[in-house]
Formats: C-alpha cells, structure tokens, sequence
C-alpha cells in the first residue's frame, strides 16, 4: 500500500481538499486498493472539527464527498507510516520537519512541487475566502502527485 498524507495549518480547508481531491483521482484510476490517503493539522486548533464549509461546499460542486472527515494533527509516527507526505505552504513543511519528524524530510515536498509552478504555496482560503483557486490548485498539485506515484510504482 501507498500512503500520501496531506497538511496543512487545520485541516478543515485545504488538506482535506486535497484528501478528498486526491480519493476522488484515486478512485477513477482504479487505484484504491493501492494508494491510501489520509490528511492532517500542524495544529491543534480544529482537532475533531469537520470540513469547513465553504471548502466542503466547493468539493460537492465537483461531485466529491468529505462527509466524516474529523481534523486531526500530524503525529511523529506518521513519518514512518506514510510514503509522501504533502504540505500545502513552506511553513506546514518546515512545522513537521522540525517539531514532529525530528528535522527528516526527504518523505516531505509541497503540493505544487507536483505542477508546473513548484514552490508554489497554496494561500489559505479560510483568509482569503478563495475555495476556487485553492481547488483549481489543489487539483493540479494533486494529478501531478498520482502521476509522479505510478510512474514510481510502475503502476
């Protein structure tokens, strides 16, 4: 099994979009039974907290579901647990390398490293208001991540 693991500040907007985004590629693929996906929080903010609304409304625009989606934060035992490990902005990157993975880093990239603009961040649409452009991003960084995971995995 594969494992990807999506974070950001909350988890209740963009790494659940990018956990259901990606299910949803996933899924069409046929890929379910070998990639897993999960998503997380740096934070301790939103813990237990569902899909914020907006983000869970833009998802169902696209005929993605996140019903029983609960926010929680990323563990030290995740580093180990998960083969990529996705963050949505430098600073979710730089959290969970140095106060969860104990400075490991090479499982950790960012969303866009996967599009052709890496090194994007993918601003905060709980402040921006933004959900459109974090799930036109999100999509992108999400389709180039699967591609980059079958053509490592021959699959």
């Amino acid at each position: 099994m594969i494992k990807v693991l999506f974070v950001c500040h909350g988890n209740i907007c963009r790494s659940p979009m990018a956990e259901y985004i990606m299910k949803d590629l996933v899924k069409k693929e046929g890929l379910s039974d070998i990639i897993y996906v999960e998503s997380a929080a740096t934070s301790t903010e939103e813990l237990g907290n569902p899909v914020y609304p907006p983000a869970r409304d833009e998802l169902k625009a696209h005929g993605i579901s996140c019903k029983g989606h609960a926010a929680r934060q990323v563990r030290r035992t995740d580093y180990d647990r998960f083969d990529y490990i996705i963050a949505m902005e430098d600073i979710h990157y730089r959290i969970m390398r140095d106060r969860f993975f104990d400075g490991k880093a090479d499982k950790i990239s960012l969303c866009m490293d996967y599009s052709s603009r890496p090194g994007t961040q993918i601003a905060d649409p709980w402040y921006t208001g933004d959900f459109v452009t974090a799930y036109n991003q999100i999509l992108e960084g999400c389709s180039g991540l699967l591609e980059t995971i079958k053509k490592e995995h021959s699959l």
